[in-house]
């Protein structure tokens, strides 16, 4: 993977798009638990592919590539979703269960439709990337400690709602 982000770097576009593909799963995930939808989210990606490829170039250390493409994909949700706020528009959790998807991912889309809105994109980046806290942290730009509380509230969430049940 060492050897595309450096090819990519230096100008190899098939290097980039196969970074782009090789990303593109774990960026529909991390914009899909900050979005409501698919255009948004189609619309986040988008734009982060293209600012990772003007700006491919600036990323310092190559080893930080899936990070740093995180941080870009993060920051372009957050401004679509400032977007809508000064527009005001409400907006629900959208079913997010495609037929096929199997048992797992059914079971971690419904869990995450649990928990409060605020810890659903650590959950994803906790379990389903394998970002480490700190890593969340610096993504997130939040303390380490947040992002721990917000782990452990999230479970408790789940906990309590399976408790119901």
């Amino acid at each position: 993977m060492q050897a595309i982000i450096e090819k990519a770097i230096q100008g190899d576009v098939e290097a980039f798009l196969e970074l782009m593909d090789r990303n593109a799963l774990a960026m529909y995930k991390v914009a899909r638990a900050i979005l409501n939808n698919d255009d948004d989210v189609a619309d986040a990606i988008q734009s982060t592919i293209l600012c990772c490829f003007e700006k491919l170039d600036t990323l310092q250390k190559p080893e930080y590539f899936k990070t740093w493409l995180v941080r870009i994909l993060i920051n372009n949700c957050s401004r679509i979703l400032r977007h809508y706020k000064r527009e005001n528009l409400p907006g629900e959790l959208p079913e997010t269960v495609k037929p096929d998807a199997s048992l797992a991912e059914f079971e971690f889309k419904e869990m995450l439709n649990l928990v409060d809105e605020k810890y659903r994109l650590v959950l994803i980046l906790y379990y389903l990337e394998g970002f480490k806290i700190p890593e969340i942290a610096a993504l997130l730009e939040m303390n380490v400690n947040t992002v721990k509380t917000r782990l452990a509230r999230a479970r408790e969430q789940i906990r309590m709602a399976y408790l119901q049940k």
